[in-house]
C-alpha cells in the first residue's frame, strides 16, 4: 500500500520514493533553516511572507550573499543560479554599487524632496529604452503595471484590458490557469500567448472597448516561453487597428539587451514596464512611454492624474541604480551575461539529451526555465501536464550538491555568474541526471532534443 509522508509526498511509484527520500536527506541536512520557519510560523502564515519562496517540507533559510554564491542558516554555501528571481543581475553586495548605498546614508536618507540623482537615473533609463518619451517611477514592477493600465484607461476611454494565459504582471495581476482571486477587478479578457488568431477573434468582438494588450515579451513566471517575433510584432498592428494602447512588461526581459527586448526585435509599444534590478538591488519601479500618454501625470497641468507612492524617489533606490546602470551593467556586460545565458542553456539540454531523458529548459539569454517535458513549449497549455515531482526532485538534489535555483526550475544569471560557475552547474546536473535517469521520463517521439542527440 502506498504511504504519504508528512510532506505530502506519497509513496509507491519510482518517482515518489525517489522524492521522498531526497526530501527527508534535505529535512536531515538543514536543521536550522526548519526551526527558523518553525519560528517564524508564530507570527507569518507558515512562517512566509513571500509566497513564492515556501516550498514543501519548510524553505532554506539564508544568512548572506557574496557574488553569485550564498551561505544558508546550516552553513551551506550554494552557488546561486536564481539571482533572485532575475533581480540580483549584480549579484551579492557588489561593491560600486555597496559604497554607493553607504555614501548615500551619510547624505540622509529620507529627503522629503526632490532629488539630482532621480533625473539622472530616468535620463539613463530613456538613452536605453528610447521609447520612454516620459516615464515615472514606482516601487516595484507590479506597480509599474497598475499604474500603466490605469492611465492606458483613461487615455483610451475604454474599460477591457487583454492579457495572455499564464502571464505574471505581478502580485494582483498574475494569469496562471487564467487568473488569481487576488487580482484587481479589471475587465480581462484572456488570450492564448503566441496564438495571434485567437487574439485576433477576441479584437474582432471587444476592439472597441479595448484599452491595452498588456504582453511579456516572454513569458517570465509563466515558465520563460519566449514570444515569437511575428506574434509581438503582429500585437503592435492589431492595437494601432482598433485604438488600443500596447504595453510591454519588460520587467524581466529589459535584461535581455541594454534596450530590453524591444530593441532586439524593433517593437514600439505604447508604454513599457520596468522593475527589478534598475534599483541597485533595492525596490523600483517604473513605467513610461508616449509623451501624450504620460503627460496626464503632469502635475503642472489642469485635470492631471495623481500618482502618489512616498518611496517613488527614495534616495538609495535612485543612487543604487544609477550607479548600477553607468559603472556597472555596461552595454559589453549585459550582452556577455546574455552570451552566457545561451551557451549555458544549450550544455543543459545536451545534458538531458544525453542521458535522454524528456526534460528541456526554455528561455533567452540570461534566464531560463526547467520544464519537465521536452515536446515544444509555445505556451502556458503546452506545460501544464508537467509532473511537478521531476522538478522536484531535481530542485532538492541540486541543493544537496550545493546549487540553489528556484523551486519552479527558474534560472537566471548574475553577472559574477563566470565560465567556472557554468562548468560547474553543467557538471552537476550531469551527475544528477544519471543518478536519476531510471526515474525521470524519458525522450518523447517529438523530442527538442533529436537534433543535439544526432
Amino acid at each position: 500500500m502506498p504511504t504519504t509522508l508528512s510532506a505530502g509526498v506519497t509513496t509507491g511509484q519510482p518517482i515518489d520514493m525517489a522524492l521522498a527520500e531526497a526530501m527527508e536527506a534535505y529535512r536531515s541536512r538543514n536543521p536550522h533553516s526548519e526551526r527558523l520557519m518553525i519560528e517564524a510560523a508564530g507570527v507569518l502564515p507558515s512562517g512566509n511572507t513571500r509566497s513564492v519562496l515556501y516550498y514543501q517540507p519548510f524553505p532554506l533559510s539564508m544568512e548572506r550573499g557574496e557574488g553569485c554564491y550564498l551561505w544558508d542558516a546550516d552553513g551551506h554555501r550554494y552557488l546561486d543560479v536564481l539571482g533572485e528571481f532575475t533581480a540580483g543581475i549584480y549579484g551579492h553586495s557588489n561593491p560600486k554599487i555597496r559604497q554607493t548605498i553607504v555614501q548615500s546614508l551619510k547624505d540622509g536618507l529620507n529627503l522629503s524632496s526632490h532629488t539630482r540623482r532621480e533625473a539622472l537615473l530616468a535620463q539613463e533609463l530613456q538613452r536605453r529604452f528610447v521609447n520612454l518619451e516620459l516615464l515615472r517611477f514606482t516601487n516595484s514592477g507590479t506597480e509599474a503595471n497598475l499604474m500603466a493600465l490605469a492611465v492606458a484607461k483613461v487615455h483610451t476611454g475604454r474599460s477591457k484590458v487583454l492579457v495572455f494565459d499564464g502571464a505574471y504582471h505581478g502580485g494582483v495581476l498574475s494569469f496562471a490557469g487564467g487568473g488569481s482571486p487576488v487580482n484587481v477587478p479589471h475587465d480581462f479578457l484572456v488570450g492564448t500567448y503566441n496564438d495571434l488568431n485567437s487574439v485576433e477573434a477576441q479584437i474582432a468582438t471587444h476592439g472597441s472597448t479595448l484599452a491595452a494588450i498588456l504582453v511579456e515579451p516572454m513569458l517570465g513566471a509563466g515558465g520563460c516561453i519566449p514570444g515569437d517575433p511575428a506574434f509581438l510584432n503582429g500585437l503592435r498592428v492589431l492595437a494601432d487597428r482598433c485604438g488600443a494602447l500596447l504595453i510591454l512588461d519588460e520587467v524581466m526581459t529589459s535584461r535581455l539587451s541594454v534596450g530590453g527586448r524591444q530593441a532586439l526585435l524593433g517593437l514600439k509599444p505604447d508604454l513599457t514596464t520596468l522593475g527589478k534590478y534598475f534599483g541597485g538591488g533595492l525596490s523600483f519601479g517604473a513605467f513610461g512611454g508616449r509623451a501624450d500618454v504620460m503627460q496626464r501625470f503632469d502635475p503642472s497641468r489642469p485635470r492631471s492624474l495623481g500618482h502618489a507612492g512616498t518611496f517613488n524617489n527614495n534616495v538609495l533606490s535612485m543612487a543604487a541604480g544609477l550607479t548600477g546602470l553607468t559603472k556597472v551593467l555596461t552595454p559589453q556586460a549585459i550582452d556577455a551575461l546574455n552570451e552566457r545565458g545561451e551557451q549555458l542553456r544549450a550544455r543543459l539540454n545536451r545534458v538531458f539529451a544525453t542521458h535522454a531523458v524528456g526534460l528541456q529548459f526554455t528561455g533567452l539569454g540570461s534566464v531560463m526555465q526547467l520544464h519537465a517535458t521536452d515536446v515544444p513549449v509555445r505556451n502556458s497549455v503546452d506545460v501544464r501536464s508537467e509532473d511537478d515531482r521531476v522538478k522536484a526532485l531535481l530542485f532538492f538534489d541540486l541543493l544537496e550538491q550545493d546549487v540553489f535555483m528556484a523551486r519552479r526550475g527558474l534560472v537566471a544569471l548574475s553577472l559574477p555568474f563566470a565560465d567556472v560557475e557554468v562548468n560547474t552547474l553543467v557538471e552537476t546536473l550531469h551527475k544528477v541526471v544519471a543518478r536519476r535517469k531510471g526515474v525521470l521520463p524519458a525522450l518523447s517521439s517529438t523530442s527538442v532534443h533529436e537534433k543535439a542527440r544526432t
